[in-house]
């Protein structure tokens, strides 16, 4: 039985992998012609270039590795199927179940290459893959602008503001509360918040200090007011990839923080934090589907199973990138947004299996 096992694990992987290289150079190809002009007029060193299309072969093959998992199996099966070779291996005594075990043993191979990718190769690439774009390729174009921001600086600080705007390094209806334990005790704001950066300041508009004693209050206030305040101006900044840089020991680490802090984004970092673990999860949930539907030999040959398999796939990643973009916009459960694709298209893989054996 292992020359079976070899046969078939060796056209899975052999696929996968062709798959990868046929479709990654079409990748660079086609992104390359939509940047080159922007390349040219920014002057990109080459070198930045080369380091960029690296990064972006990672990042490619990673975002798209489940598509290539479902599209090797359908092909090389199809194949199989048209030949009447798993007609020959069901007829030999192998069950279903037995011939469906090469299948799993890859899909666990290309699981676990997925996973160390997804969480600590990925993250670089996309570091240098979304760095190469605002360095070179956004230079001089509207930075988006930050609302209603809430920081915890530590246990005791806590930054509020609206309206951030990073080019000049301002924010409106800013306020810093100071507490001790559960007690309010200072309590800084201002109509509008400047950092003045060559002189390391802080220039507030309306400025009023509240300071919150035991048997009165005092209050300061002033037209304008420069300042040194305990946090720094990026505090601000909400940089939507940032969650994607970070590997998955960094990555908790972020969220734990950035929850602490009260962050508008706490959704979209949890969402990438649980793709991690469901990406590679869906190797087998596919691989399983594209054997169902591609083990039976079709009127149609392979066109048709090519056909059902891209169809479910899309589907697939139809599902995976709404809910996503739900979770991260709203309040819907990023848990239940990453997990929901592979849980409905797992037991989807159950029933075509079971129809797939009889």
């Amino acid at each position: 039985m292992k020359i079976l096992d070899w046969y078939i694990l060796k056209r899975y992987l052999g696929t996968f992998f062709t798959m990868i290289l046929l479709f990654i150079p079409i990748g660079i190809i086609v992104d390359l012609s939509e940047k080159i002009d922007n390349i040219l007029e920014h002057k990109v060193p080459f070198g930045a270039v080369v380091t960029y299309y690296l990064d972006f072969t990672v990042y490619f093959a990673n975002l798209l590795f489940p598509l290539f998992v479902f599209l090797s199996v359908i092909w090389f099966t199809s194949k199989l199927a048209n030949k009447t070779e798993i007609i020959a291996f069901l007829s030999s005594g192998v069950s279903f179940w037995r011939f469906l075990r090469p299948y799993m043993i890859g899909a666990i191979l290309i699981c676990l290459g997925a996973l160390a990718m997804g969480l600590f190769l990925a993250p670089r690439a996309s570091q240098g893959f979304n760095e190469f774009k605002y360095s070179y390729l956004k230079k001089g174009k509207k930075v988006q602008e930050t609302r209603n921001v809430y920081r915890q600086l530590n246990d005791s600080i806590f930054l509020y503001a609206n309206d951030f705007k990073p080019l000049k390094k301002s924010a409106t209806n800013f306020t810093l509360e100071y507490f001790d334990g559960n007690k309010l005790v200072t309590k800084i704001s201002a109509r509008k918040i400047t950092f003045i950066e060559k002189d390391s300041l802080y220039e507030l508009s309306n400025f009023v200090k509240r300071t919150i004693l035991e048997d009165k209050d005092i209050i300061e206030k002033a037209k304008k007011k420069d300042t040194v305040l305990p946090f720094n101006i990026d505090e601000f900044t909400s940089v939507s990839y940032v969650a994607e840089t970070l590997n998955y020991m960094e990555l908790s680490k972020f969220i734990k923080k950035e929850s602490k802090r009260g962050s508008s984004d706490i959704n979209r970092y949890k969402v990438v934090a649980y793709k991690r673990w469901s990406i590679p999860i869906s190797a087998f949930i596919l691989t399983v589907i594209g054997v169902a539907v591609s083990s039976m030999k079709r009127r149609g040959g392979m066109g048709i199973n090519l056909a059902v398999g891209i169809s479910l796939a899309f589907i697939f990643i139809f599902f995976d990138k709404v809910l996503g973009t739900l979770a991260n916009q709203s309040d819907f459960p990023p848990l239940v947004a990453v997990w929901f694709p592979n849980v409905t298209f797992g037991m989807l893989a159950i029933y075509l299996l079971y129809n797939a054996k009889r």
